[in-house]
């Protein structure tokens, strides 16, 4: 009477070394599931063109697409990654199998020499490359100078410590990953500063037709994260999200009820904001996208665009 053979997995991944320890994390799940797991390493398009903002080389596509080929060709049967780098729209072949309990989703405020946003002098630079943070940061402190900030978090980080900017804003799930909490002054709250659509949560992609890796993967999903990153995607779908959307989004689960606020900026325009809101009953994810839906129409109602 033979034994059925541990499930063999290979899983694509950047090489940066965040993406390498959210691979890591879902190897270790999945051996602890008795599957035999194995990193296909790669770089992408997005961690080799640093000179240029994402908005204006591709968008967020750039930091999937070879990892998307490697699924399409056999090299690879997952791939892991930041949700908030995966393009609304999945490419047609490919869906997302599994999202992954949601990590402190909020940015954080990294500096040397101040405490907080509220402390920088007048005409102080400030490092990103988001347009999102850049429309949130202009409208909490227009007086500030925003400048690109490109490359992985290390190199972010040395670019910070060089003195190039006198801080920098970051995703704060990705320093509490690699054990970076330390380098964090200050956690923005979301009635500062909305997250990005996805971050923090990992989201597991596999291609269409792999029945038996949607089954494999079930058990590493975190509904209520799901829920609420597909009512922020479904927001950022609708708005015809990309890098090149000045678009905050997040959601929240409370007593049952799912609640959603979303923000637009004019990168070109006036500070202000543009913002909407709305909630319903937590149920499944049609009901989360329906609502992404909604507050979608809400802000093009404000005069998002």
């Amino acid at each position: 009477m033979s034994s059925t053979p541990a499930p063999s997995i290979v899983i694509a991944t950047r090489e940066s070394r965040l993406a390498l320890w959210q691979a890591e994390h879902v190897k270790a799940l999945l051996q602890a599931r008795g599957c035999q797991v194995t990193l296909l390493g790669m770089t992408t398009q997005g961690d080799q063109i640093l000179d240029r903002s994402l908005s204006k080389v591709g968008g967020k596509g750039l930091f999937v697409k070879e990892l998307e080929v490697a699924l399409h060709e056999g090299r690879a049967d997952i791939a892991v990654h930041s949700l908030k780098d995966v393009p609304m729209d999945m490419p047609e072949g490919f869906e997302l199998a599994c999202v992954m309990e949601r990590e402190d989703p909020r940015d954080a405020w990294v500096s040397a020499g101040f405490a907080r946003l509220d402390d920088l002098p007048s005409g102080a630079v400030v490092g990103t490359s988001s347009l999102r943070r850049t429309v949130l940061l202009r409208a909490l402190r227009p007086d500030l100078k925003i400048e690109p900030l490109r490359g992985n978090l290390d190199t972010r980080l040395r670019k910070l410590d060089e003195g190039q900017y006198a801080g920098i804003v970051l995703a704060a799930a990705g320093l509490k990953r690699l054990g970076l909490s330390g380098r964090i002054r200050h956690i923005f709250e979301t009635g500062q500063m909305l997250p990005a659509a996805g971050q923090g949560a990992l989201g597991i992609e596999i291609r269409s037709d792999r029945a038996d890796l949607r089954a494999l993967l079930a058990p590493l999903a975190d509904a209520p994260s799901w829920r609420r990153v597909a009512a922020e995607r479904a927001v950022s779908r609708a708005m015809g999200g990309s890098c090149s959307m000045p678009l905050a989004a997040h959601a929240t689960i409370e007593d049952g009820v799912l609640q959603l606020r979303a923000a637009w900026g004019d990168p070109e325009g006036a500070s202000q904001l543009v913002a909407a809101h709305d909630h319903t009953a937590a149920v499944d994810l049609q009901a989360a996208e329906a609502l992404g839906l909604r507050v979608a129409q809400a802000l093009r109602q404000a005069g998002a665009h």
